[in-house]
This record gives C-alpha cells, sequence and structure tokens, in this order.
C-alpha cells in the first residue's frame, strides 16, 4: 500500500501520526486484507478505540465512512434513510476498478440493491420459500447430501483430502441447485464463473464476460422454466409472476444470479472456516461432541467470529443523518463493517476468543434489518448438519497442514479457504 488514509473520528479530526486517540491509520486503505483468520486488522481495532464511526479513504481513492462499532451497525442498516441502490452517486463500492464499478452500476438490478416498497415487494415475494418450516423439511436431503460426501470421504485410502473440494463446495452448491433447479451437472460451470466475481482484483474485462456468460446460461434455463416448469423456487416464482402478470425475464435472472452466489459461495467458505475454527480449539470442538444441543449456538459464535462478508454492506445517505455527534451528509457513502462490529468489546466480551457457548445470535453476520439475509436459515442449517455429522463421523479429523500454510482468500469479497488439506 503507498497512499496513506486520512481517518477522521466522528465528532474529531487530526493529522498525527498512529497511535492510541489519533486521527490518523498511515499506510492504510480500507477494507484491509486479513493476515489470518483468527485475528481482524489492527487498523479497524485503532478505529473503534477512539469512534465507532470514522472517515476513510477507500482503496477506489473515494471517501466513506466506516461503521466499525456494533450498535452503530445495527442502527444504520435498520435506517432507511441509507440506500442500498448501487446506482446511486458515490456509492462506495469497495476494491473495484472504474470500468467494474460503471458495469456493477449498469447492470439490473438486484433484490440487493433495491430500498422501501420496490424492495419490500422483492423480499416479500421470496420469504414463503425460506420459511423455518420449509428449511426443516429439507433437513433429511441436506443430511443425506452430507452423509454421502462424506462416505466418499472415508473411502479414501490416503485417509485425507482437501475438505473445500470434497465437502465445503460441493454440499452447499448441491443444496442450492436441489433449491432452484439448477442442474448439478452444470456446478462446475458457475463455480468456475461466479469464484472470481467475489475477487477484488479479477481484470474488468473478465468480469463483463463472466456476467454475460452468466446471463446467458440463467436466461436459458429461466426459459425453459418458463415452458416446462418443474417442483422448485424459480419455477415457483416464475408461475407467480406469470399470474400477477408482473413476469420479468431479466428480473428473474438478476435474482436467480443472486440466490445462486449467495446460497453456496457463503456456506461453502463458513464450512471450511468453521473447521478450521473448532480443530484450532479442541476444547471448543468438544463440547458440541459431546452435546449436539450445543450447536446451534456454535454456529452462531462461529458466524460472529469470522463475519465472512466483511465489506459487502455499504449504503448511501439520502438525507442528513446525524449519528451521535456526527453529521452524515446526504450522498456521503457508509460502508458497515461486520468484521469490526461483530468483535465490538462493548457487545462481545473477549471478542478475539471463540466461545461456542457465549450466545452471539445479535451478531451481523447476516446483517441487519430489512436487507438481513433472506436465507440465513438455510444456511444455519446446512451449518449445524455439516459439523455434527462431520465430527460424529470422522472424530480424529486433523488439519494436515500447519495453519500459516493454508491459502486464505485474503483478496475476496467473502473471505475464506482457497483450500484445507485435512486428515484422519
Amino acid at each position: 500500500m503507498t497512499e496513506t488514509a486520512s481517518i477522521t473520528t466522528a465528532g474529531a479530526s487530526s493529522t498525527a501520526t498512529s497511535g492510541p486517540g489519533s486521527g490518523e491509520v498511515t499506510d492504510a486503505e480500507f477494507p484491509v486484507e486479513r493476515g489470518c483468520p483468527f485475528s481482524t486488522p489492527a487498523e479497524y481495532e485503532q478505529i473503534r478505540e477512539h469512534a465507532p464511526l470514522a472517515k476513510v479513504r477507500l482503496t477506489t481513492g473515494r471517501e466513506a465512512w466506516w461503521i466499525a462499532g456494533h450498535e452503530l451497525a445495527r442502527a444504520v442498516l435498520a435506517d432507511r434513510r441509507f440506500s442500498s441502490d448501487r446506482r446511486r452517486d458515490n456509492f462506495p463500492f469497495v476494491s473495484t476498478d472504474p470500468e467494474t464499478r460503471k458495469q456493477l452500476q449498469d447492470q439490473p438490478i438486484s433484490m440487493l440493491g433495491m430500498d422501501g416498497a420496490e424492495h419490500a415487494q422483492a423480499r416479500r415475494a421470496l420469504m414463503g420459500e425460506f420459511t423455518v418450516r420449509r428449511m426443516a423439511g429439507l433437513r433429511p436431503r441436506i443430511q443425506q447430501i452430507v452423509d454421502q460426501h462424506i462416505d466418499e470421504m472415508l473411502s479414501s485410502e490416503q485417509r485425507s483430502a482437501d475438505l473445500v473440494e470434497a465437502l465445503s463446495l460441493p454440499v452447499p452448491s448441491l443444496v442450492i441447485c436441489e433449491l432452484l433447479g439448477v442442474p448439478y451437472a452444470d456446478h462446475d460451470f458457475f463455480q468456475a464463473h461466479t469464484g472470481p466475481l467475489v475477487r477484488h482484483n479479477t481484470p474488468s474485462q473478465v468480469r463483463v464476460r463472466i456476467q454475460e456468460e452468466l446471463n446467458t446460461y440463467l436466461g436459458g434455463l429461466i426459459d425453459r422454466k418458463v415452458a416446462d416448469p418443474t417442483d422448485d423456487l424459480l419455477s415457483r416464482q416464475i408461475a407467480k409472476q406469470r399470474a400477477a402478470g408482473t413476469f420479468d425475464r431479466t428480473s428473474m435472472v438478476s435474482m436467480a444470479f443472486l440466490l445462486l452466489i449467495a446460497g453456496h459461495e457463503t456456506t461453502a467458505n463458513m464450512i471450511s472456516l468453521g473447521v478450521v475454527g473448532l480443530l484450532q480449539h479442541p476444547d471448543q470442538l468438544a463440547k458440541i461432541k459431546e452435546d449436539p444441543e450445543k450447536t446451534p449456538p456454535a454456529v452462531e459464535e462461529l458466524l460472529r467470529y469470522f463475519s465472512i462478508t466483511d465489506t459487502v454492506t455499504a449504503r448511501v445517505a439520502t438525507e442528513d443523518v446525524q449519528l451521535g455527534d456526527t453529521t452524515i451528509n446526504a450522498g456521503d457513502g457508509v460502508v458497515i463493517s461486520g468484521l469490526a462490529a461483530d468483535h465490538d468489546p462493548t457487545v462481545f466480551t473477549d471478542p478475539t476468543r471463540i466461545d461456542l457457548e457465549r450466545g452471539a445470535r445479535h451478531h451481523v453476520a447476516f446483517g441487519f434489518g430489512p436487507h438481513q439475509c433472506i436465507g440465513q436459515t438455510l444456511a444455519r442449517l446446512e451449518l449445524q448438519i455439516v459439523f455434527d455429522t462431520l465430527f460424529r463421523r470422522i472424530p480424529t479429523l486433523r488439519l494436515a497442514a500447519p495453519l500459516d500454510d493454508i491459502p486464505f482468500k485474503s483478496d475476496a469479497i467473502i473471505y475464506g479457504a482457497e483450500e484445507l488439506p485435512v486428515a484422519w
């Protein structure tokens, strides 16, 4: 990093050198790459030491407000005066070049970028697909998928595997494919295409090509479901819209694209990181081995601890907003750091420690407010089934490489492990 990021804390500003109580962190652009899955960037901690809110320079060169405090993060995410619309001027895109920003602004708006009544209507149409009852009905099939993949792992004569390839990726990929009605035979295609889209440094021309190819694929899939619907989420949504006279092919492609990426990239990375976290803390792992009833709160703690979609929740103020002693002006960009908020010591005692009995369900790993992740019940269910089944069936599972040798996705929008060698 060569540029210095000026930080103006809420209610004060300074040009002093970096240190406790200062208003500037030198040689830093935001977001800051994670150096290790078990630590948050020091710059985030420095911001929180003097304020939960600071003006920073992003890696794009633009300035934005950076939210590091948990209470303030939830307040902003719930406040409808902050827009998610990526088409607005000064939307705080993180680590993307100008060509990519233009592509993101020009593409059809998805539910992720909608506001107000438009967003509420789109979300309401999907809510019935992700109810607790419907997700519970998927439990036997998810259990079957997990067992099948662990069977394949155990059939290895080498008694080792790359957990990312063997379990973390295929389980949520197969689940979301079946839910949406996407042929699993095509999973290699969309996995190869969605991976680069969640990297900060993928060249803009590559992004454009990938987006076009994915849109072509999903458009063809939607066309087939219009002609020959089956019992899946996309077919049901198409039928509802056609009955209401609101069917729009472009919007349906956008929805399918969002659900496909969100449905497997996030859960896949949480499986891998959760396994790393549990294996590195055997005293904590022993708790869920002894009592599976402790797995649900354990999942919440792991979600809090790793907060893998750290800077996805960006907003633009649509009017002047007073936050404490600070005025956020209309048009100002705001980035809510889930990682920083979920390590706020005023909310989570000793936040750098994994405590599976903490009771951390009030984390913001799934966001908060109107845009809170619609698929969170499914993600929780998959994580619970994977962790319980994996450590019950392979109780001697261990990392097959030193932690320092495991490649983590420091350049990705969704944090995780590139590969995870394990043995038993």
